[in-house]
């Protein structure tokens, strides 16, 4: 079990990332690549992906065991930092000092010598688990060029695994981000605590999560970033090393397969004053009663409005409590404002 000890200042200080982390989403893919579970949302996405690489996953392979411990370098992150995209991420990565890298690679070898099969992959903070392939040699001897060559095949990987769905992964965080955020303008951020997927309980002053190891996390005053993840999967991940800024990485609620909405009968249901009203009243997210009180129609008609505007890939729409919750996806976000991007609450 993980227990997060937070504190009344840590408690003021808990925040939701605005967006998915790139880096995050990438390790974690290559986990969800290599294991044959959730296959309902993640199995065609595997066929899609595998058929797009081209000899990436092999160097990821060496540093990215299919569980346990992987390098915290390879997510960067640092204090009050927004969630990186892909290219700020890579060069926090490029810029990681020699002796971090050399550090956290001994340690990664040290991990698969011991092969404990019982670990998981939210376990990153034991250096454990299957046995892979050993980490590049000249990684841990600190040559640049192979680490060069690690950023490469992580961007290359994105591109192919990563990069076609990031519209369906930013709509899935962005859906979970406003049922956090209408949790804490509800209850504050003790309210917010107490809506994180099941595997997660908040009982003050202690956020206990179910985990591979038995560990304690103590925020000592910095406060902890909630990240919300879609190829997060079973268990939270946080860092190894204590020091770094405190991140709790999470699973999103009902994060769907992540596909394309191919045009078909719904697009010419989609056009009308509305179904437009209805997504404009829609916003930064609504219940369906509410939905309906604003834009003036039943209960049963909302309903089945939103029915549409889904199936076309316009909304998201999560259980909150015995309600549920409809949000914006950035389709749905750029059309009602004529092509500009989605704002972000």
């Amino acid at each position: 079990m993980l227990r997060i000890h937070v504190s009344r200042l840590d408690l003021s200080r808990v925040r939701m990332a605005t967006r998915p982390d790139a880096l995050w989403e990438t390790i974690l893919s290559f986990h969800r690549l290599r294991d044959r579970r959730a296959s309902s949302v993640f199995g065609k996405w595997r066929t899609e992906s595998r058929a797009r690489l081209n000899g990436e996953a092999q160097l990821l392979a060496a540093v990215v065991p299919p569980r346990g411990y992987f390098p915290d370098f390879l997510t960067p992150s640092q204090e009050g930092a927004e969630p990186f995209g892909l290219d700020v991420g890579m060069e926090a990565l490029r810029d990681t000092p020699a002796d971090r890298v050399h550090a956290e690679l001994e340690l990664l070898a040290a991990g698969r010598v011991r092969q404990r099969a019982d670990r998981s992959v939210g376990q990153r903070d034991v250096g454990a688990g299957r046995a892979g392939a050993a980490p590049p040699a000249a990684l841990v001897e600190d040559r640049a060029e192979p680490l060069a060559r690690l950023i490469g095949a992580l961007r290359s990987y994105h591109y192919a695994a990563v990069e076609p769905y990031w519209p369906h992964i930013r709509a899935s965080v962005e859906a979970d981000r406003a049922v956090r955020g209408r949790a804490l303008l509800d209850g504050g951020a003790d309210g917010l605590l107490a809506t994180l997927p099941p595997m997660i309980r908040w009982r003050s002053p202690v956020l206990e999560a179910d985990y591979p190891v038995d560990r304690d996390l103590h925020l000592d005053g910095r406060g902890l970033l909630l990240q919300p993840s879609f190829f997060c999967r079973g268990t939270p991940v946080v860092y190894r090393d204590p020091s770094l800024p405190p991140v709790l990485v999470y699973p999103v609620t009902n994060p769907g397969a992540p596909d394309f909405a191919e045009p078909g009968p719904w697009l010419g249901r989609l056009v009308g004053h509305t179904r437009s009203a209805i997504l404009q009243a829609i916003g930064n997210g609504c219940t369906t009663s509410e939905l309906a009180r604003r834009a003036g129609v039943s209960l049963a008609s909302a309903s089945q409005h939103a029915s549409v505007l889904r199936e076309a890939g316009l909304v998201l729409t999560l259980r909150h409590g015995s309600s549920v919750l409809h949000t914006l996806t950035p389709l749905g976000g750029s059309l009602l404002r004529g092509g500009a991007p989605l704002a972000l609450p």
